[in-house]
């Protein structure tokens, strides 16, 4: 049982590891990219009942979300270039 343990535990570390330079950074952007969405999605969701005047607010959060979402894959294509 130990030796299934210890195995177990080594493989989780390699596949954490995954020989990739930039490993934390991705996975730090994919998940910021993951909240953007989501946050896309509600204000998508917002513009159902929301007065005019505050369709214009939430317009420009729709923008500026899309503006960080642009950024971040931006980021992502540029590490996977320094890596490969």
């Amino acid at each position: 049982m130990l030796v299934r343990t210890v195995i177990l535990y080594a493989v989780m570390t390699v596949c954490a590891v995954a020989f990739h330079e930039h490993t934390y950074a991705v996975w730090e952007l994919r998940e910021e990219l993951q909240i953007r969405f989501i946050n896309m999605w509600e204000l998508l969701d917002q513009l159902k009942y929301v007065t005019a005047e505050q369709r214009v607010i939430v317009y420009a959060e729709i923008d500026h979300i899309r503006a960080e979402i642009q950024h971040i894959i931006d980021e992502l294509i540029r590490l996977d270039k320094e890596q490969h």
